[in-house]
This record gives structure tokens, C-alpha cells and sequence, in this order.
């Protein structure tokens, strides 16, 4: 199932990044992050340059696919706890010359900087026609499951 691969390895890579830092800062408290983009079964990167980004626009015009967002907090070399949530996007129909356009626009370096060639919190909502799920998750932190796991471990006054 693609979205389980999805939501295995943004949890796998969180934990990875928390319990790293977490041997180096002894004592501390430290959050990791990763996500992930699923169109079913495949899995997509970060784009090596401006025709792969391009193309991962043109196979994800007109369909849903999932971003997988997951954090991790440890300390001491450990993870206290993981969580993944998800969201649902759908890209509008876009043809080549939309394609281009939007790549001109945003240029090379925001192209190749994040999985599916685009950034949703910029010129990148422009490519959408919907989206299942919240816009901190899109983003890359489910922030709400943040806030809820630290007060439960008592953190948060509020």
C-alpha cells in the first residue's frame, strides 16, 4: 500500500533526525520532521532539475495525492514519541504551457526545493483545485498532533 510506504518513511526519517540531534544536545528535548508524497504507488523526490519538476507536475495535474507528514521527539538518543498525519491534494487539470509558466515564474531553485515541484505556501496554490486536510500538515509539521502530544507529556500550560 502506497500510502503506508509514505507514511513508514516520513515517520522512519523524523525519528532519524530527532534521535541524532538528541545524542549531540544531551538533556534536551528535540522535535524532527520529514514528509513524504505519494501518488499511489509511487513515491516522488525532490526533483533533480527544471524537466523533472515539470514532468511531476504534469503526473500529478488532475489527480489526488497524499503528503505524508511526521514528527518525532527524543531525547537522550531516544524517541519518546512519533506521529504521521495526512493530507489529500488535489491538482487542477494543467497543461504544458500552465506548466511552464508556473516554472518560469517560480524559477529552478523553489522548483527543486521540495517533493512534487511545488510549494504549496506560495505561488504553488494556484495549482489546486482541493485539499483534504491541515494546512500545517501540508506544510511539512503536523502541528496540531505536536501540540496535543506535548501537553499530554506536560509541556504546554495551555
Amino acid at each position: 500500500m502506497a500510502d503506508a510506504n509514505g507514511e513508514g518513511v516520513a515517520s522512519a526519517l523524523a525519528s532519524a533526525k530527532a534521535v541524532e540531534v538528541s545524542r549531540r544536545r544531551p538533556g534536551r528535548l528535540v522535535l524532527g520532521a520529514d514528509q513524504t508524497l505519494t501518488l499511489g504507488s509511487e513515491r516522488f523526490h525532490k526533483p533533480a532539475n527544471l524537466d523533472v519538476a515539470c514532468a511531476q507536475l504534469a503526473q500529478l495535474a488532475g489527480r489526488t495525492h497524499t503528503l505524508h507528514a511526521a514528527a518525532a521527539l527524543a531525547k537522550d538518543g531516544a524517541v519518546i514519541v512519533s506521529f504521521c498525519d495526512a493530507a489529500r491534494l488535489t491538482v487542477r487539470s494543467l497543461d504544458e504551457a500552465v506548466i511552464r509558466a508556473y516554472a518560469e515564474i517560480v524559477g529552478t531553485e523553489r522548483l527543486t526545493s521540495s517533493v512534487g515541484g511545488y510549494q504549496f505556501e506560495g505561488l504553488g496554490i494556484h495549482l489546486f483545485e482541493r485539499i483534504e486536510g491541515a494546512h500545517s500538515t501540508i506544510l511539512g509539521l503536523p502541528l496540531l498532533p505536536l501540540l496535543a502530544h506535548l501537553r499530554e507529556l506536560g509541556l504546554l500550560a495551555i
